[in-house]
């Protein structure tokens, strides 16, 4: 029997509407001050290239430490301005895929960002660094947002 995933959990307030909260997920100059990049982390971009549509897919190439890191997914979810969700992998990994769920409910005048990762058990001990990443982009998000 299967053990079940382990979700990774980021929780974040932005004083902006949730569709421009949704709209930096896929917008490639958005994910370029946030998601990766020098402004993120020791990085350089070297493509960043998306097709925002259920079934559509993802490529985000940066190079960390002299090597290219590809990180890909497919869209499952697109629901303006309140759900996405994507696998996320990286094509060096080869095909095993973690699910990403964004989930955006509006709170007073800006909104709450619920971030889920689901891991594959085998990547449990990962869990605490992948919330440390996407708290490091989430709050580099809070700042292209001002």
């Amino acid at each position: 029997m299967d053990s079940p995933n382990i979700k990774a959990t980021v929780v974040r307030e932005y004083p902006v509407s949730p569709l421009r909260v949704f709209n930096a997920w896929l917008d490639t100059n958005s994910i370029g001050h946030w998601m990766f990049g020098p402004e993120v982390r020791d990085e350089e971009i070297v493509s960043l290239g998306l097709d925002p549509r259920v079934g559509g897919g993802f490529s985000f190439v940066v190079r960390r430490d002299g090597d290219e890191v590809d990180h890909v997914g497919e869209y499952l979810v697109i629901e303006p301005p309140k759900r996405l969700a994507f696998t996320w992998g990286v094509r060096q990994d080869g095909p095993a895929r973690s699910v990403v769920m964004v989930k955006i409910d509006p709170a007073g005048d800006g909104c709450v960002l619920t971030l889920t990762h689901e891991l594959h058990p085998d990547w449990a001990h990962f869990k605490e660094r992948v919330e440390a990443a996407w708290s490091l982009m989430l709050n580099a998000l809070a700042k292209t947002l001002k």
